[in-house]
């Protein structure tokens, strides 16, 4: 799976269109999955497994679908899943409001 930007896609849209030729090319708009670049050259199945894990992805960067229920729809191992979002760019953890607080408690944890 490849992943590219509008920006990058504007400026050489050829290479992803190569790239497409090895595995789906995942679109992303800003920060966020915008769409999917399928190489028609390959038998719709192939294409439609291939496009899982970008799909889960997405669901998963929306907060559609938990990190799990996302590793098993892209059909990957949890572990596996995790290094695919890593090299997408996609925070498996995401912080917020509490996530001071919590830091101060495992601080406080780890000081006993």
């Amino acid at each position: 799976m490849h992943a590219t930007n509008v920006r990058n896609l504007k400026k050489n849209p050829s290479l992803a269109l190569r790239q497409a030729e090895e595995s789906p090319v995942l679109v992303l708009k800003g920060d966020q999955p915008n769409a999917l670049i399928v190489h028609l050259k390959g038998s719709l199945l192939d294409s439609e497994q291939s496009a899982r894990p970008a799909l889960a992805a997405a669901l998963f960067k929306d907060g559609t679908l938990s990190l799990g229920a996302s590793a098993r729809l892209g059909g990957m191992h949890l572990q596996d899943f995790m290094q695919y979002l890593a090299e997408l760019g996609i925070d498996v953890v995401r912080p917020d409001e509490t996530t001071p607080l919590e830091t101060e408690d495992i601080r406080a944890w780890l000081a006993e």
